[in-house]
């Protein structure tokens, strides 16, 4: 017997729908991530993109521990000298509550290009 090997257009997708209301940011982006990547099925490859689709709803909703409220910033740099920006995580609820969790999502993605087919 040999081992199985999925291929990427043998891959069945389903879609899933995760409610953040009331749950803490990180532990949503974790199980968003998994089901992203497809550990959850037993035919798992990590060299083929056999994830599934994930909608999260009620972003705003969710929570974070502690005094992450007031402390948690995200970061970027413009390309321009001096030109590094910041903004608070309650800042960023206030505008676009949607990138916070798309963020957290993709950091617990791989950095190569089946975390970038996850997207």
């Amino acid at each position: 017997m040999s081992t199985f090997m999925p291929k990427a257009n043998e891959v069945s997708r389903k879609w899933y729908v995760l409610d953040a209301a009331g749950k803490p940011l990180g532990r949503v982006a974790a199980k968003a991530a998994h089901i992203l990547r497809g550990k959850h099925k037993p035919t798992y490859a990590p060299h083929v993109d056999c994830g599934d689709h994930v909608i999260i709803i009620n972003c705003e909703k969710a929570v974070l521990t502690g005094k992450k409220l007031e402390n948690k910033n995200y970061y970027w740099h413009t390309g321009w000298i001096g030109g590094l920006k910041s903004i608070s995580y309650k800042e960023m609820m206030e505008k676009n509550p949607q990138r916070a969790m798309t963020l957290a999502v993709n950091g617990m993605l791989p950095n190569n290009s089946t975390g970038k087919k996850s997207d």
